[in-house]
């Protein structure tokens, strides 16, 4: 549990406006008591509940464009299309999977927002502002490595902001599209590697099948245990995994 414990740094992030709104007097309390006429109390949950609820559906997609999830999920079914394996692994094992390779490969940015942000709040050490402001960077340090400035610059230039004259002064509303968007021509490069020897495969499988005139038979049939076997004797699964925990070192 102490491992993902830092992934609550995200909902921090989020929610940490209303939840340590009551920390003022001003603040809307989340449960309201009232007696009605009758003498009869009745019990209202305001507004601030249900922002709070709707700020948790966007905890998914933080962990999913925030991280180096996009680019290892990508790779994972751009390498099942490749074997020709349309339903194994199942989607649930990739997304197993790539979840935790998440894990492994942002465990040092986890473990920094923890050490720097989440116990010294938890401490009473800093205020909730600051330690949204601490807990932010490492995030957008992790995702300005992987960014590529061209990506940033074209976002930059789209929001029309003339302010910004540094990566580092990007906000996270163009650090994070600009993320995602080289996130997703990394992912594709290393798919297009990964599908060149399966590729090779097929078209010897194919020429072979259609000197001998057995252009009924699909060479998918023929190649597939062929690409199995390949993919087991050079050990894929751990030269995939390897590799694109690998591409990540430069954070």
């Amino acid at each position: 549990m102490s491992a993902l414990r830092p992934l609550w740094v995200l909902l921090l992030m989020l929610v940490a406006p209303l939840a340590f709104a009551a920390d003022n007097p001003l603040s809307i309390p989340a449960i309201t008591l009232s007696t009605d006429a009758a003498g009869q109390q009745e019990y209202s949950v305001n507004l601030q509940i249900l922002l709070i609820m709707t700020a948790l559906s966007f905890i998914p997609a933080f962990v999913m464009l925030m991280t180096s999830f996009t680019r290892i999920i990508i790779v994972f079914s751009i390498l099942r299309q490749a074997l020709g394996l349309q339903q194994t692994p199942s989607n649930q094992i990739l997304i197993g999977l790539a979840l935790f390779l998440t894990l492994f490969i942002m465990a040092p940015v986890f473990e920094q927002i923890n050490r720097e942000a989440l116990q010294p709040y938890l401490n009473e050490q800093l205020p909730a502002q600051e330690a949204i402001a601490k807990a932010e960077g490492p995030i957008k340090n992790f995702m300005l490595a992987q960014t590529r400035e061209s990506d940033l610059e074209l976002f930059v230039r789209l929001s029309k902001r003339s302010d910004i004259l540094t990566p580092d002064a990007a906000p996270l509303t163009i650090l994070i599209p600009a993320f995602v968007t080289s996130e997703l021509k990394t992912a594709f490069q290393i798919g297009f590697m990964i599908f060149i020897p399966f590729l090779i495969i097929d078209l010897v499988v194919s020429s072979i099948l259609m000197a001998m005139g057995m252009m009924m038979l699909s060479p998918l049939i023929i190649s597939l245990p062929f690409k199995i076997m390949l993919f087991v004797l050079i050990d894929g699964w751990a030269l995939i995994m390897g590799t694109l925990a690998a591409s990540f070192g430069g954070t």
